[in-house]
């Protein structure tokens, strides 16, 4: 006979999912805190205070330089673009029911690169931000309009083919275009946009925009959790519960465009950090988007923290790209997920 155990209660499933959330939180925290320790110049933990103080003696001085000047805004900028990711990166698995959807793969982060680029090479650098959200928010319209077929999206169980194919060849057609904006570059330009589109923390001195981006896409979709859970079965089951669903998905597909130009302006291109997060963290926690959604933020922020941390330490005093250093551990862990999946 089938053992049928009651689902555990509701303040029991409540203390779980703090208890993991905190988890979290304190590990991103040792992340945060790891960040600022090392690098070229090793910092005290007592000269790290005096460092977020931002007030101390001639002999702190190098060290509140270090940490409030070069190291606390980056790190401040990892975590948020990698929130942002892997936010979208779940957002973006959830509209196509595929653990392989990504804003990389769907070309939305292929249009903010082209915008940003642009404004380089008409030199008007204020301009990266404004072009940059244009170009994420016109490729996912393209995708999605390119992807209708008798004035719908055509969703099925399971997948939206239509959908994802239709990313994959916008975002070859962003790549040729990127490739032919670098060719027409300045020299003197074309190396920083290199190791800009690499994916790049050293420049993100400012990271507030990404901070802000991160904490509305939380505050708007986070209410939706439940909605979203429904989706997450099948798009009869949500409709037949009363979830808007046309709404619904294009306010997915809306902030995952808006969360992916944030990151991209602030950081450049950082692959697979929307790829394997989200799908890491289903396996762990499950796919109920109340916890999940929060632990992507979290999540996201860590992993990015922590690779920007390795990119910096391992061939100190040189940094590596933090988005070449991604991709170096994301296809061996995404490929072990895949298996284990």
């Amino acid at each position: 006979m089938p053992d049928f155990t009651a689902s555990p209660p509701f303040h029991q499933r409540r203390q779980r999912a703090w208890a993991i959330l905190s988890a979290l939180a304190a590990l991103a925290l040792a992340v945060l805190l790891l960040a600022l320790l090392t690098g070229s110049v090793k910092i005290a933990f007592s000269d790290l205070w005096a460092g977020l103080q931002g007030h101390g003696d001639d002999n702190t001085a190098t060290a509140i330089a270090i940490v409030r000047d070069l190291r606390l805004p980056r790190a401040l900028a990892a975590f948020a673009c990698g929130g942002l990711l892997a936010l979208a990166g779940a957002m973006m698995q959830l509209l196509l029911r595929n653990p392989l959807a990504d804003p990389y793969v769907l070309g939305v982060s292929g249009g903010a690169a082209v915008g940003a680029l642009l404004s380089w090479l008409i030199v008007m650098p204020w301009l990266q931000t404004p072009l940059a959200v244009l170009g994420a928010l016109f490729s996912a319209l393209l995708v999605w309009f390119g992807a209708r077929h008798r004035g719908e999206v055509s969703w099925e169980t399971g997948t939206a083919p239509r959908l994802l194919l239709t990313g994959v060849v916008v975002a070859a057609g962003w790549g040729a275009l990127i490739v032919l904006l670098l060719s027409l570059a300045p020299d003197a330009q074309l190396r920083s946009a290199l190791t800009w589109l690499m994916g790049d923390l050293s420049g993100a001195a400012m990271p507030w925009t990404a901070w802000t981006v991160l904490a509305l896409t939380l505050l708007l979709i986070w209410p939706q959790a439940r909605n979203l859970n429904q989706l997450a079965f099948s798009n009869v089951h949500a409709e037949a519960l009363g979830v808007p669903l046309k709404r619904t998905q294009a306010w997915l597909y809306g902030l995952a465009a808006l969360a992916t130009a944030a990151a991209v302006v602030t950081a450049g291109c950082l692959p697979f950090v929307g790829l394997i997060v989200p799908h890491a963290l289903r396996l762990l926690l499950g796919n109920d988007q109340r916890i999940l959604l929060p632990a992507c933020a979290l999540g996201g922020g860590a992993f990015l923290v922590l690779a920007d941390t390795a990119a910096r330490v391992l061939v100190a005093p040189q940094a590596l790209p933090t988005g070449v250093f991604t991709a170096l551990i994301g296809v061996p862990v995404f490929l072990l997920l895949l298996r284990r999946a």
